[in-house]
């Protein structure tokens, strides 16, 4: 879990991305905790830059669970659904099912080509 959490390639679960989202949800109350005690700091603001990548990272990859671009995330409480829905089986074109079903492997293929 939380492998190449930066990256936009690839395939997560649904616990790693609500992981993500709370996590993502908790930095954002302590930086308003923060700013309503002392003044807004360019750092605070800079600290946005690297939270925002990682939600889209991660809900990019979501997307790619679910067999669709990453650019879905985009489209209004589609968040909501990618929370909720589960994977599509087996591999797509964004990599091997986080969860193992439906993935091809070459034992499954042991004693299926009997040679004579």
């Amino acid at each position: 879990m939380f492998k190449k959490p930066f990256s936009f390639e690839g395939r997560i679960r649904r616990m790693e991305y609500g992981l993500s989202y709370l996590g993502y949800v908790a930095l954002i109350v302590v930086i308003v905790l923060l700013s309503e005690t002392t003044q807004p700091s360019p750092f605070l603001i800079i600290l946005y830059i690297p939270m925002i990548w990682f939600l889209l990272a991660q809900g990019s990859k979501r997307c790619h669970d679910r067999g669709n671009s990453g650019w879905w995330q985009l489209i209004p409480f589609y968040g909501l659904w990618m929370l909720f829905a589960d994977s599509i089986s087996g591999e797509n074109e964004y990599g091997p099912n986080p969860k193992g079903i439906g993935n091809h492997d070459e034992v499954d293929e042991i004693g299926n080509y009997i040679q004579s």
